[in-house]
């Protein structure tokens, strides 16, 4: 039997050639032949001659690492220079931090990435104190409609405004919707400082999400393009972090700006509208409002510094634009140490995007989001995360601590800035953790583990507001049930939407679930915004954060039989795992649920932990000589 015989037997038996087990392992069973003449083809296609010593050999570390292990360089010009082999080995290293070690460029472009993201958290938490000042200057007391409306103008506009994501990037690229997005964050921040009314307020801020939707769903996407694949969790799990990062400075701008001309002297204001608006009666909040304007020119400013995402100027040069080969090269050239591991990921990239080509030529992928059983799962376990995220109650906390310290707690104004930043840093720091955590714990157990804890501490808060008004109980109870709610929400539902969304949905439309999920986000965030001045009145503060307490126990639920682990599992691997009926889900949630109670409730020894996905047996694929090897098999248990 001949090699190419031998390759198309063993991708009947294993499936690989179906189009998505081919993103999944793109180069499984290819003879050296194969190979080769793909290489060829890529070559002509692209023009990238020049630098065929480079791809040539990148195509076959693209499809084993093991390709130029000692001994099995095949000729002079495959073998390894000492240089090469040294940041290979980085990449392979059994020490995780040497896959930080990374070109400073790269490094550059995610420091860029984070302080658009710590843009976006800044935005929103500086409505948090300023609105103690503004609810009497803007004629908002006793109308809680309307100051739910401008607290949540920006995320009303997200929701709509995230879907031209799509358009914006095939307008601008990735680096040009950052810039638009960002200069329309500072305008508008600064555009906040001068309403006179609150219904100009609501339109400054209703434009801001203009710069919010758009950069919330461009920013992952480019990082993710851009860093090499052994470090690309890490940095999807960055936005999280600095967007937590930047909620923290937006409360530290409160603490800091409040008493500039806070309008409480006599003297100076009085209840006529022309007074409190004025700059020595109202300076103090139109600054906080404006303070997040000055963060994203720094991102304006050097954005355009960095390479375009090389995955994106392959996409252009698929379609026609030839010399944005070469320019793709020379981007993944400046983001990794050497010419050979550019050779390899453009190669890679390249064959990626043709099989997402002939994916979108055979298939639907917007509707397959609704039809096929497998995307269907995946996209309502991301929607539960999402809607969880919100539903929580994080961002009641969030937009309303200070007014609700000050209101219902009768805390000072500057105590209730200074414990809404105190939560602001908790924030920050306990998402640190998930940084690591988010891969050796697990997004599905940080989850489980950690949403008991946030029902609890929303109950603190409920029993701290049942108390009576200024009770020395009630005010350790709220600081208490607030800060530990954070130390809990922070590295579980905090990060771990995101993450899970991007890395649950195929390739082939990954896009379209990821602006469906994301839109979805700031629908709830702006109904969780609008809606809390009405519903704390209606219910009670102590009987709202009760609502979000039950929340968080039936999404402890709905995360137990309805959102499947994702750790540690190639694109194969997440197919079969989403492929297992919504019955063999629940099953599996309730063995867990099982097993951990007698092992840990009822001391009971021996039993083995449920797995949905164990290994099975191997299957035969060949390597790069063509030579017989195995790799594991997956099955359901």
């Amino acid at each position: 039997m001949s090699s190419m015989q031998r390759e198309d037997s063993v991708a009947g038996k294993s499936g690989a050639d179906r189009p998505d087990r081919r993103l999944a392992q793109p180069f499984s069973g290819w003879s050296h032949e194969r190979m080769s003449a793909s290489v060829d083809k890529f070559l002509d296609d692209s023009g990238l001659g020049d630098y065929e010593k480079y791809i040539r050999r990148g195509a076959f570390l693209a499809q084993s690492k093991a390709a130029f292990a000692d001994g099995r360089e095949r000729a002079d010009r495959l073998k390894l220079k000492d240089s090469e082999r040294e940041y290979l080995d980085l990449e392979n290293s059994p020490r995780k931090i040497d896959k930080f070690r990374q070109p400073w460029r790269l490094y550059a472009l995610v420091g860029v990435c984070s302080l658009g993201a710590a843009v976006q958290g800044w935005d929103e938490t500086a409505v948090n104190g300023a609105q103690i000042y503004y609810t009497d200057a803007l004629g908002l007391r006793g109308h809680d409609g309307w100051l739910g409306l401008v607290n949540s103008a920006p995320y009303l506009c997200c929701a709509f405004s995230c879907w031209l994501n799509y358009p914006l990037n095939r307008l601008l690229d990735r680096r040009g919707v950052i810039f638009v997005t960002c200069l329309i964050s500072s305008i508008t921040c600064l555009g906040q400082a001068f309403p006179q009314t609150w219904q100009q307020l609501f339109v400054a801020r209703f434009l801001l999400g203009l710069g919010i939707g758009p950069k919330s769903a461009t920013i992952p996407i480019y990082a993710a393009e851009a860093a090499p694949a052994n470090i690309r969790g890490a940095l999807v799990m960055m936005w999280q972090m600095w967007t937590a990062f930047g909620i923290m400075c937006g409360y530290i701008a409160g603490v800091v700006l409040a008493d500039v001309r806070d309008g409480m002297d006599p003297e100076i204001c009085n209840l006529a509208a022309n007074n409190l608006l004025s700059s020595r009666c109202s300076l103090n909040w139109r600054l906080m409002l404006a303070s997040p304007m000055i963060l994203p020119l720094v991102v304006v400013a050097y954005v355009y510094t960095l390479p375009e995402s090389p995955r994106w100027l392959l996409m252009k040069a698929r379609k026609g634009n030839k010399k944005k080969y070469e320019e793709a090269f020379l981007a993944l050239c400046k983001l990794r140490y050497t010419k050979l591991q550019a050779g390899r990921d453009i190669f890679l990239i390249d064959h990626l995007l043709e099989g997402e080509d002939e994916i979108m030529k055979q298939q639907r992928p917007f509707s397959e989001l609704f039809t096929l059983g497998r995307n269907r799962r995946a996209l309502i376990a991301s929607v539960i995360t999402m809607f969880l995220q919100q539903f929580c109650g994080v961002n009641v906390t969030a937009y309303y601590s200070s007014t609700i310290l000050k209101d219902h707690a009768h805390y000072s104004d500057r105590s209730s800035l200074l414990i809404s930043m105190g939560f602001g840093i908790i924030n920050f720091l306990f998402a640190i953790p998930a940084i690591w955590t988010i891969d050796s714990f697990g997004r599905r157990n940080l989850l489980l583990a950690t949403f008991p804890f946030m029902a609890l501490f929303q109950i603190v808060m409920v029993i701290a507001f049942a108390l009576p008004n200024t009770s020395p109980a009630q005010h350790v109870l709220v600081i208490l049930g607030m800060y530990l709610f954070g130390v809990a929400y922070s590295p579980g539902e905090g990060p771990v939407p995101f993450v899970y969304s991007a890395e649950s949905m195929p390739l082939y439309n990954r896009d379209w679930g990821m602006g469906i999920v994301t839109s979805i986000n700031w629908f709830w965030n702006f109904f969780i915004s609008i809606t809390w001045p009405r519903f704390s009145s209606a219910f009670t503060v102590s009987g709202a954060f009760g609502w979000y307490a039950a929340w968080c126990v039936v999404g402890w639920f709905l995360i137990l039989f309805l959102v499947p682990e994702t750790k540690d599992l190639t694109l194969e691997e997440l197919d079969q795992v989403f492929e297992g009926s919504t019955r063999e889900h629940v099953a599996h949630g309730k063995r867990q649920v099982e097993w951990f109670v007698g092992r840990f409730l009822l001391r009971r020894k021996g039993g083995k932990r449920p797995v949905f996905l164990e290994k099975g047996d191997p299957e035969e694929v060949f390597d790069v000589r063509g030579e017989v090897g195995y790799v594991e098999g997956w099955e359901m248990r």
